[in-house]
């Protein structure tokens, strides 16, 4: 599959401090090992630099005051008095916030446009993932919610758009469900540990969509240290059988790798080989429901040294199809 990896270095200012859990050195070591493996550019897949996303692009999902105050936290991050979600904890003001995570968004559209232009048939944009992002406040390490932004930009892009949205990392994909809760033309589907034990407290199987979009969202949560068939059984029964009923025409992948069992954030039990087999049955499902055309995302990981590297070169050899060096996949 032709395969686009959105990626600039610019893409590290999106950085909430050294003491923070979300380091951008987890996806500068990500492309690191793709270089070293050969997987870039001749070895198959082709690198394009984003541009930031608009303020147009934001306000599809976004509120214009949140904006405002993204923008007034960046300028002045030391004097800047807490709200929507901005402040000390888990989103810290840092310069330049609004730039920083407008490029964030902006590779996601960038991603979209490479897909459904046809210039690339998968596209990854591993330092995004952002899916927390509410409409009106930051969430979880996320100021703007980049794949609510790609999917909206896709549907003003083609309002006829069917677009599935799957998302494994270990957390709800919250402000993703939230942004098209009531849009029949997004199906959001994620497995995750269960909201009863692990922020942001959501994702129960009673989620299922507004009024006017039922059934269109879909919920696996699992229990604390669920393995690699717990996840799988929850993909295979309850998550693919919705997104083949859904009918997309283009399946989009939050592929956090905090579910993986050294994650200290998290309390699940997922194996490398677990996670291999999970980006796996998503891959071959693209090419079931809507020609291989796939959008994916990086997301949560925070055991950025030893395994999210590891675990982003995995899904990178899946999305072009070809097999995973054993090593990779060991377990340290």
């Amino acid at each position: 599959m032709r395969t686009t990896l959105v990626y600039s270095d610019w893409l590290t200012s999106y950085d909430f401090g050294f003491s923070h859990p979300l380091r951008p050195e987890r996806f500068v070591e990500s492309v690191r090992l793709m270089r070293t493996l050969r997987l870039l550019d001749d070895g198959g897949i082709r690198v394009v630099e984003p541009a930031p996303a608009s303020e147009q692009d934001l306000l599809r999902v976004h509120d214009p005051d949140y904006v405002s105050v993204v923008k007034a936290a960046g300028r002045d991050p030391e004097r800047f008095m807490p709200r929507r979600g901005i402040g000390p904890g888990d989103n810290p003001a840092f310069p330049d916030m609004h730039e920083a995570a407008s490029l964030v968004a902006g590779a996601a559209i960038t991603g979209f446009d490479q897909v459904l232009s046809g210039r690339a048939d998968r596209a990854l944009s591993i330092a995004g993932g952002l899916h927390h992002a509410h409409r009106d406040r930051a969430a979880g390490f996320c100021v703007y919610n980049d794949i609510a932004v790609g999917i909206a930009w896709a549907l003003k892009r083609d309002p006829d758009l069917r677009i599935a949205y799957v998302d494994i990392d270990a957390h709800h994909g919250d402000g993703v469900q939230e942004a098209f809760w009531d849009d029949p033309r997004v199906l959001t589907a994620s497995i995750h540990e269960s909201g009863r034990f692990l922020f942001p407290g959501t994702g129960s199987e009673r989620e299922t969509g507004g009024p006017h979009a039922p059934d269109t969202a879909v919920n696996v949560p699992l229990e604390p240290y669920a393995s690699d068939s717990d996840f799988l059984h929850g993909l295979e029964e309850r998550l693919i059988p919705a997104v083949r009923a859904f009918a997309p025409d283009l399946l989009v992948t939050q592929n956090g790798a905090d579910a993986l069992a050294p994650d200290p954030l998290t309390h699940l039990a997922l194996t490398l080989h677990g996670y291999h087999a999970l980006v796996s049955r998503l891959a071959a499902l693209s090419c079931e429901v809507c020609g291989g055309r796939m959008v994916a995302f990086g997301g949560g990981g925070y055991a950025w040294e030893s395994v999210v590297p590891r675990a982003w070169t995995v899904l990178a050899y899946t999305l072009l199809e070809r097999e995973v060096p054993p090593e990779l996949l060991a377990e340290h």
